[in-house]
């Protein structure tokens, strides 16, 4: 199979072209700057050089391939909003690009990377596929954008797109620099006196257990239908109650105080860079503070035979990939 795809030199897309490059397929790689996709060369996919507003470049790339992989994406939470034009410009108008050049070539497969954030907070609910999220529950732009981009994609799939929706959970695994990455560098650097968030609820999801599932989306998913691909639901306490275990260190017991938090929300640029976090807390606060975002992968395994690892194992696997551990191993 040849698959063209958007994102491979993103975290969760270079996992996914890891992953077709294992079992064979060729792959034509979207890159924006063909210096990072050297990985990808190296891997044997062809380079496309463009990014998601080069519409001959995603012309280009599509030709002659029997499906598209459209995982790329800008995802930060806490922007500012000098920053929501270009990420609505990649998040939605790129989608509409991308899908729409695959329903243009007649590709027979479409794999769209949508995301359990357009549920919004669920408010301590696992919602699945079905769940519609009131159109005021964005807690951040990054939530709207993914949100329009999957109506673009819903009605691409009525104008006769054979695309799949796949819907990752929280990512981690070795080399995350994603908030979730950096929080648990935070922690595994000894430089996290309160936990922030604690009771912010994610899926946590092994990255390639998300590549696994889009790759099932792309084998066995039916066009038309969406997938939770998610990991287990849990908090940020509990995922760092798993680290702390096993690597042998001592888990925070207190929670930073949210409330201090938003009185620094004036000075957030400032607070930012020293706190390693993005500039905007305002919208950082509001995507995390007593918010779930949890959502079950019930269809994923019914249908595709998708089986993520838990979180005690995943974890293990990342920082066993990441020479953590203690000798010997922990957990």
């Amino acid at each position: 199979m040849k698959v063209f795809v958007t994102g491979g030199t993103g975290f969760i897309g270079g996992a996914v072209v890891r992953q077709l490059r294992a079992r064979g397929d060729d792959v034509v790689a979207l890159v924006r700057n063909p210096a990072k996709g050297a990985a990808l060369e190296e891997l044997g996919c062809t380079l496309v050089p463009g990014d998601l507003n080069d519409e001959p470049a995603i012309r280009s790339g599509m030709e002659g391939c029997d499906a598209v992989i459209h995982a790329a994406a800008v995802y930060e939470v806490g922007i500012p909003a000098s920053e929501r034009r270009s990420m609505q410009e990649a998040n939605v108008g790129g989608t509409e690009r991308v899908l729409g050049a695959a329903l243009e070539a007649g590709i027979p497969k479409v794999v769209y990377v949508s995301t359990v954030g357009i549920f919004g907070n669920t408010h301590g609910r696992v919602v699945d596929e079905t769940y519609e999220n009131p159109a005021d529950n964005f807690t951040s732009e990054y939530e709207k954008t993914k949100w329009e981009a999957h109506q673009v994609a819903k009605r691409l799939i009525g104008e006769g797109l054979p695309c799949v929706i796949v819907q990752p959970g929280g990512v981690y695994g070795p080399g995350d620099e994603s908030a979730t990455g950096r929080l648990l560098d935070q922690f595994l650097e000894g430089k996290m006196p309160l936990i922030p968030f604690p009771e912010l609820g994610i899926c946590l999801t092994h990255v390639e257990d998300i590549a696994a599932g889009i790759l099932l989306g792309l084998d066995k998913g039916k066009p038309g239908e969406a997938y939770v691909i998610s990991g287990p639901v849990t908090t940020v306490r509990e995922a760092i109650s798993v680290v702390a275990a096993e690597t042998g260190r001592k888990a925070p017991k207190h929670a930073m105080p949210t409330a201090l938090m938003k009185l620094m929300t004036p000075f957030g640029a400032l607070v930012g860079k020293v706190m390693n976090q993005p500039p905007n807390l305002r919208e950082l606060i509001a995507s995390a503070d007593g918010v779930t975002f949890w959502a079950n992968h019930d269809k994923a395994t019914r249908e595709l035979g998708y089986e993520p690892r838990g979180l005690q194992e995943g974890i293990h696997a990342m920082l066993e990939a990441e020479g953590r551990l203690p000798t010997g191993g922990a957990g």
